[in-house]
Order: structure tokens, then sequence, then C-alpha cells
């Protein structure tokens, strides 16, 4: 009787799963719903830490300076700004003399200061991923790494619409907003030229970086020292094809046998973040280019072909009459890295303004997000400021 009746409801269990499925795709089909799963912005793990005590993530007193931003459409944004330690060193004494917390004019604050009066600091902007806040998961020690790979190397990121203490809900319209709100800030307020700047973006913050770019060289002419892109995706149609959130739960992948159905649950989507269009408009309009994809192989969110699409559709753009990936094959350099994994590069001359140059790492490990921590990605931002 016992095995009858546990039988039975393992049955039931087996029976539910295609219902609990079919009824989790038309939900998708609304989109608030659609950009939680997306953005899952209200997924916060961290969600009893106070974001206006960066020490708890082992920052020194005040290395960290919170501040907020407003964008032109009247939210209110999250921001970190961290400074290098050596640079901390040298002027600890006055720094924690300073109000800790959320600064009430960032314009004017020691840290502001520190980098806007030295014309030798340079600033990477960096834009995370999905899900939590700017101190979720490797993020923290991710701005450590980059904040130690030279003396005068600040940090600044951002919490986008409706993550963490920022106000709103997420949008790619909103997100692009969100970014080049920030960008502003650096040039208009802490008046560092675009030249000392680099852009980083790591998974969804890859689509949000180059949006950003696009939207400062197509339309204000404006270039930066370099862009690096972590563990990025083509566009939002094709990943989603084959992503299953933290690497377990299946978005459309499980419709992979009935292909007009995914063709049309993707065809829903609502924020298509393509990134493939966008990175080869920034290529084409860009005078000269630094461009930096890096990408593990055991990255399980995102595959790193996405990193191969973005690579060859970057160095095609650099081209009139366009070519193909073969063509790619038979001038990039190619170079082996052994147990680190390899690396591809393409250079592209202007006679004009000099070198579009597009670089392809691919790692053997580094999974989607500690991979930001890695050396790999320090050294990239290192010789992008050329130092």
């Amino acid at each position: 009787m016992a095995f009858a009746t546990n039988l039975k409801r393992l049955l039931f269990v087996i029976a539910a799963i295609p219902l609990l499925y079919v009824s989790f795709l038309l939900l998708l089909l609304n989109g608030s719903v659609q950009r939680h799963a997306l953005y899952a912005h209200k997924i916060n793990t961290a969600w009893w830490q106070d974001l206006n005590e960066p020490e708890q993530w082992g920052f020194l007193k005040n290395q960290v300076q919170a501040f907020n931003l407003t964008t032109p459409d009247g939210e209110v944004l999250y921001a970190w700004h961290i400074l290098p330690v050596s640079l901390y060193s040298k002027n600890q004494k006055a720094l924690l003399l300073e109000p800790s917390g959320l600064a009430s004019d960032a314009s004017n604050s020691r840290a502001a200061r520190l980098l806007r009066d030295d014309p030798e600091s340079r600033l990477v902007i960096t834009f995370h991923g999905n899900a939590g806040t700017v101190s979720q998961g490797w993020r923290t020690d991710t701005y450590r790494a980059l904040a130690a790979t030279a003396d005068k190397v600040h940090v600044l990121t951002v919490d986008y619409r409706g993550f963490g203490y920022s106000t709103g809900s997420p949008t790619e319209e909103g997100l692009i907003i969100d970014g080049t709100t920030l960008v502003n800030w650096v040039l208009e307020v802490a008046n560092v030229p675009p030249e000392r700047i680099v852009i980083v973006g790591q998974s969804l913050g890859t689509a949000v970086a180059t949006a950003v770019v696009e939207h400062f060289v197509v339309q204000r002419h404006i270039e930066f020292a370099g862009i690096a892109l972590i563990a990025a995706f083509s566009d939002l149609s094709t990943l989603i094809m084959t992503y299953a959130a933290g690497g377990i739960v299946p978005f459309l992948s499980p419709l992979r046998m009935f292909p007009r159905a995914q063709q049309f649950f993707a065809s829903k989507i609502k924020d298509t973040w393509r990134t493939r269009d966008r990175l080869a408009n920034v290529v084409r309009h860009s005078r000269k280019l630094d461009l930096v994809l890096i990408h593990a192989k055991n990255d399980y969110d995102i595959p790193w072909s996405h990193s191969n699409t973005l690579f060859y559709a970057a160095a095609n753009a650099t081209s009139e009459k366009g070519m193909s990936s073969k063509q790619v094959d038979g001038v990039k350099q190619h170079i082996d890295l052994g147990a680190q994994g390899w690396t591809n590069v393409w250079t592209a001359a202007d006679n004009q303004y000099g070198l579009k140059r597009i670089q392809q790492t691919i790692l053997r490990r580094g999974g989607h997000n500690r991979i930001m921590t890695y050396d790999s990605v320090s050294k990239a931002v290192l010789e992008l400021f050329k130092l």
C-alpha cells in the first residue's frame, strides 16, 4: 500500500513539472514578470547589511565613498567610489576625519577631490551583472582587485534603478540612462577626461557598458581609453535559448525540441539588449579603439561562444566591405597561454587616427563571477590605461 501511494505521488510530481513549466512560460509573457526574472533585482543575499558601511566587506575606513546621483528622469541611484589603497595610505589622516556613510555632497568630498585634482589619476567605471547590489558576491573583491592595479586607479560603480538603494524599476532604456548619468557625472562634475577612463562590464553589465559607450561615441563623439567586457552575451534573444538562472533554472532551453515555440517566446522579450549590433556600431564610429573581451570556458551561465560572436562582429565592423569568420581567422594573431587559455588579437589600422585593437581572451577557468577577480582582468585594465 505504501509503495503504491508513493508511486502515485511520484507520478503526480512528474506530471506536474511540465504544467508548472508551461505556467512559468505564460507568466514570462508579462513584461513585469519578465523583467523580474531577467534583472533579479529583488534577489539580495545581503539585505540585512548596510551598504553605507563598506568596511564590513573588508574596506578601510572611508576608502569607499557612497553617494547618490539623480537621473534625468528623476530616479535616484546609489553609487560607490573606491580609492586605490596606495592613495588612501598617503591620505589616511585626512580621510579618517571625513564624515562616514552617504556623502551629502559627493562632488566636494575628499575622494572626489583626489580623483579630480590629480592629472595622473585614472578611473575604472564598472557595471555589474544582475541581482543584488554593489556589494553582492564577488563584486567587492573585484573592486579591490581593480583598485590595486596601480597607484592612481580609482573605481566607480553604481546600482541600477530598482537595485539596492536605487529607486525605480529596471528596463533596458532605464539602465542605459543610469549608465550615461554616471558617466556624465564623471565627465562634468568629477572632470575626468575620457582618455583617463576605462569602462568595464560583467554579464548584464556588458550590455549596459556597450550601450553607454555607443551613446557617447555615436551621439557625442567621446571615446574612452578602453572597454573591457567580461562574460558578455551577444543579445538576449540568443542567450535566453540556453540560459539557466544560476546555471540551474532553465528559461527556454527545454523547448529546443519545439523550435517554433522557442522562437515565439524569444520574440516576446521586451528588453532585447542587442550587444552585438551595438558593439559593431561602436567599432564603426570610433576613430580609434581598444576593446577587450574576456570569458571563461567553464562559465555555465553565459557560454563563452557569445564572446566569439562579439569578437568576430567587432572585427568585421573594422572593414567597410565586411569579412567572414574565416577571413578574420586567417589574419588574427593567436596566442597560446597554455593552462591559462588563449588570446586572439585583431588590429585594424586607420591612417588618420590610429589603431582599432580587439582582443579576446578565453580562460580555461574562472566561472561566471569569480573571473572578475582574476589577474587577467586586472592586467587588461592596466594595458588599456597603457600603464
